[in-house]
């Protein structure tokens, strides 16, 4: 848990300037925050005594909230003490986990598709990681750290990545038709770089994807294959046949991105 007295929206400056005046206390997820912690936290914050009692039953109450929702975040911004003297959450927010909705059915059916950008909401009935982008050059990966590594190299090539596309371990064709259909549906889209390694995934699924993908959506940019790991010859062998173009190495395959990107 963390509280501070000073900060509010500013709480970066103080961490930079006056990282004393932030305090932290560390909860056993197995005894959950205890009450002398958050009396210790309510001392360290200078909050005067006669408030250390509704500050604790605030604080274990977040502490719930928090871990009943399995949230991510669970935090007050601000809490203030009013004229009257009470002590009042006067502001809120959660951050819930995605991956645990569905033992938080209540909280899933409050979800506003709304305010989700249509692409996204595709992505999450597919189980794909998906943010959109400002770039050009179109990225289907299969694994975060795959994915953070190949647009770091697009711009090191001179180009910009359109989205963040993880498919994931173990995507089927499916999965890899419905990632590359996500990513088409962006006008800004020049070029696309498919950087597959081949581990739970492997390349003949991903290559029997693209195909599948290739066929219903007819694409008419141009498309940047990396094929490594398991069955990756065979991948590339299903390949030889469709208009794509192909690269051992990522930093040959972003070259070659940013370039069919530019042309």
């Amino acid at each position: 848990m963390i509280a501070s007295a000073a900060g509010g929206v500013d709480i970066e400056e103080v961490a930079a300037k006056t990282p004393e005046k932030i305090i932290k206390v560390r909860i056993d997820p197995l005894l959950g925050l205890r009450e002398y912690q958050a009396r210790d936290v309510a001392v360290a914050i200078d909050l005067p005594r006669d408030y250390w009692r509704d500050f604790t039953r605030v604080a274990m109450g977040l502490w719930q909230v928090y871990q009943n929702t399995d949230a991510s975040l669970a935090e007050i911004n601000p809490l203030v003490i009013t004229k009257d003297k009470k002590l009042i959450a006067l502001d809120g927010k959660m951050v819930i986990d995605d991956n645990a909705l569905f033992r938080q059915p209540e909280l899933a059916e409050m979800r506003d598709t709304d305010e989700d950008a249509p692409a996204e909401i595709e992505a999450r009935k597919y189980g794909l990681s998906f943010i959109k982008l400002d770039g050009t050059i179109g990225c289907m990966v299969n694994g975060a750290g795959l994915a953070m590594t190949s647009m770091d190299v697009i711009k090191l090539f001179g180009g910009e990545p359109a989205n963040f596309l993880d498919v994931g371990g173990g995507a089927g064709s499916e999965k890899v038709a419905a990632a590359m259909r996500i990513i088409l549906t962006d006008p800004n889209v020049k070029a696309v770089l498919f950087n597959i390694f081949g581990g739970i995934t492997r390349c003949d699924e991903v290559a029997r994807g693209i195909l599948v993908a290739m066929d219903e959506v007819k694409p008419k940019v141009p498309m940047v294959v990396r094929l490594v790991g398991t069955n990756a010859e065979e991948g590339r062998r299903l390949l030889e046949n469709a208009s794509m173009i192909t690269a051992e190495t990522l930093a040959d395959a972003a070259k070659k991105a940013v370039a069919a990107a530019k042309n």
